[in-house]
Order: C-alpha cells, then sequence, then structure tokens
C-alpha cells in the first residue's frame, strides 16, 4: 500500500442533511461551544469531555488534528448541520490501521440534535467513504456496554456485533470496571 500520506481523499463529506468535514484553523471556538452545550451528556461516555480546555486550548487541538488529517494518523471531523450551519458534533476515523486498511469510526453528538438520525446518517457516510474511497477491509464502532444509544446507532447502520471485551477498562469517572462492545462491517 502506497504511504497514507500520499492517499488523496477530499476532506469533506455531504449528506441529505450534514457536512462531515476535517477540522480546519478557527474551528476551535465553535467546537468548543458545541462540546460545552454537551458536557453534562458527554462526560459520562468520554473522558476528554470531563474538563474543557479553554478556547486557545480547543484551538490548538483543532490545530493538531488538521495536522494529523493532512499525514493521514488520525482523521477527526466535524459534523455541521446543513440547515443552519451549526457545527453539532464530531466524528471521525481513529485506530487507523493503513496495512489491512482498517477504520475505527468514533462520534459524539450536541443533545440538543439526538433523536433525528444525525449520527445514523453519519455513520453510513463514513461506512461507504471508509469501503468506496480508503478501501478499508474493516470498519469498527466501539463503544461503552452500557451505551445504548451508541450501541444503537452501529445496529441501525448494519453493523455486527463481533463481541463483548469484558472488564476491558476502568471508567474514567467512577473508576469501575466495564465492558466494550465491539461491532464491525467487513468487506
Amino acid at each position: 500500500m502506497a504511504n497514507p500520506i500520499l492517499i488523496e481523499f477530499p476532506d469533506q463529506i455531504e449528506t441529505e442533511r450534514l457536512i462531515l468535514r476535517s477540522t480546519r484553523p478557527g474551528d476551535g471556538k465553535a467546537l468548543r461551544q458545541s462540546v460545552l452545550e454537551s458536557q453534562s451528556y458527554l462526560k459520562h461516555w468520554m473522558a476528554w469531555a470531563v474538563e474543557i480546555p479553554d478556547e486557545e486550548g480547543y484551538e490548538k487541538m483543532v490545530r493538531e488534528n488538521h495536522v494529523a488529517f493532512i499525514s493521514r494518523t488520525n482523521l477527526m471531523l466535524v459534523i455541521i448541520s446543513k440547515e443552519n450551519g451549526k457545527m453539532i458534533g464530531g466524528t471521525g476515523f481513529h485506530n487507523l490501521n493503513w496495512d489491512v486498511p482498517s477504520f475505527e469510526i468514533g462520534y459524539w453528538l450536541n443533545p440538543n440534535y439526538t433523536g433525528r438520525g444525525y449520527v445514523t446518517e453519519a455513520v453510513n457516510a463514513l461506512t461507504d467513504f471508509a469501503f468506496n474511497t480508503l478501501k478499508a477491509k474493516r470498519v469498527e464502532i466501539q463503544c461503552d456496554a452500557d451505551n445504548v444509544r451508541s450501541a444503537a446507532v452501529a445496529e441501525r447502520a448494519g453493523y455486527t456485533l463481533d463481541g463483548t471485551l469484558k472488564h476491558h477498562r476502568r471508567h474514567h469517572i467512577t473508576k469501575e470496571l466495564s465492558n466494550t462492545l465491539i461491532y464491525s462491517k467487513v468487506k
């Protein structure tokens, strides 16, 4: 396989209602605002949502992720509503293995926009992109076994439950052992 940095693909994917695009310099403030609006829900599932950096810290993170996108080491994307142009969440490909190639899709959504099928729409678009553009052989979704909403997205998107990793990690807040569900699609 070619060096991943040489693989050409767009930095934006459009769906019927969403724009999924790489982070860009200047996105820090809007992304931070969406995370702050989502923090009370997100912090239970995502360790990175417990303490939110200031605006400068978020802008630094956005720029670092922009560099990672260009170098093909992490493909973080923001979710933008076409209806109002607002940044409403995040998604992307993580744990990239270009040798297979395989990718993990992660996602979160501002709770003000949940229940409308946006995440499933984004996951379906990313899955198609992974198989058709990135030539993936495997795409997976991992989530805490207690996160029924996240698991439901994987199931609605047609992913198969590969298994449960029991006592896979400690919860970042409670420190109790938790299980991880592994869903996948393979080509």
